[in-house]
């Protein structure tokens, strides 16, 4: 078959359809319906004489051939798309579009809310798919199938491109019964009982031990240091659910600031500034080569920067 007789929007369906191994989601993340997508998966079957996605007991997965392609395909495409892009703008007003976004709740409840309301202000259709740390993996970044991944990292993969976004301090949260409220010395911060939140990064989680201070992260890393260690009575993967845990019992909760600031209203808590030195922490925005250059990208990067920026 020659090829102007092929149709090269099948090209793009095919890109989203290996991208995301799934017919509705390829649907979604091209802005047409799942029927009409099934059509095109039909028309690619039999242009490249192949099934290309196959379906197996974990969903649809591709087979060889598509494996072979879909690196061919991905770079012409990134090609034709910036050459066309470079002289055009992202219409946020009119376009429909789904941003799949992992972040921490850390993030999603501190930078989120705030990017949320320049997000529906300037692009009412557009959509946001908040996935948790756990729901992600670095290979699904890389292809694609994940726009951003906003969170604090050990390491990231040399070929993402990254952007800090902010440095936060760390503060103390405890209710206002706590009697060490009026004396908060390091030794009173050791013999209390605290709440320790998870250092979230990639993947599915696994547990963890008081003893393990290498894995317990920045705050009791930055105890070990001083030769110390605090009395861990809950370990829990939510800052929402570690500050409130805080509120009706002796408990101690030490959380990034912007986080614990959230809280700071709430006339049973009292913020209290760490009674030792705790290294701030970088929350960075990573995303695929492979989106770099898309037009909505770069829009919806600008707001998550300009949100950050503005952070008090």
């Amino acid at each position: 078959m020659s090829l102007e007789k092929v149709d090269l929007n099948l090209l793009v369906y095919l890109d989203a359809l290996l991208r995301e191994n799934n017919v509705s989601r390829a649907a979604d993340y091209v802005g047409i319906s799942q029927p009409a997508m099934s059509n095109n998966l039909k028309r690619l079957r039999k242009l490249f004489h192949d099934p290309l996605l196959v379906r197996t007991a974990e969903g649809m997965a591709p087979t060889e051939r598509a494996e072979e392609i879909r690196p061919i395909i991905r770079d012409l495409l990134l090609t034709v798309e910036k050459q066309i892009q470079s002289k055009r703008s992202f219409d946020a007003g009119t376009r429909r579009r789904v941003f799949r976004i992992m972040a921490s709740d850390y993030t999603e409840s501190t930078l989120i809310p705030r990017a949320l309301r320049r997000i529906r202000a300037e692009g009412p259709n557009i959509t946001l798919d908040i996935m948790t740390p756990s729901d992600v993996s670095f290979q699904d970044v890389e292809r694609g199938k994940v726009d951003l991944v906003i969170n604090r990292f050990d390491d990231l993969p040399q070929s993402f491109h990254q952007k800090t976004l902010w440095h936060d301090g760390f503060s103390c949260l405890m209710s206002e019964d706590n009697p060490i409220q009026d004396d908060f010395s390091l030794e009173n911060y050791l013999i209390s009982n605290h709440v320790w939140v998870s250092k979230t990064g990639m993947g599915v989680g696994v547990g963890i031990h008081p003893e393990n201070i290498q894995k317990l992260g920045w705050v009791d890393e930055a105890l070990s240091k001083l030769g110390r260690q605090r009395n861990i009575t809950i370990f829990t993967r939510h800052y929402q659910a570690a500050l409130l845990h805080t509120q009706d019992s002796d408990l101690i909760v030490t959380v990034p600031s912007k986080m614990a600031k959230l809280h700071a209203r709430n006339s049973r808590c009292v913020l209290k500034k760490p009674p030792f030195i705790i290294p701030p922490l970088e929350l960075k925005m990573a995303w695929s080569p492979l989106l770099h250059e898309n037009l909505a990208h770069r829009w919806i990067r600008k707001i998550f920067t300009e949100v950050a920026d503005s952070f008090e």
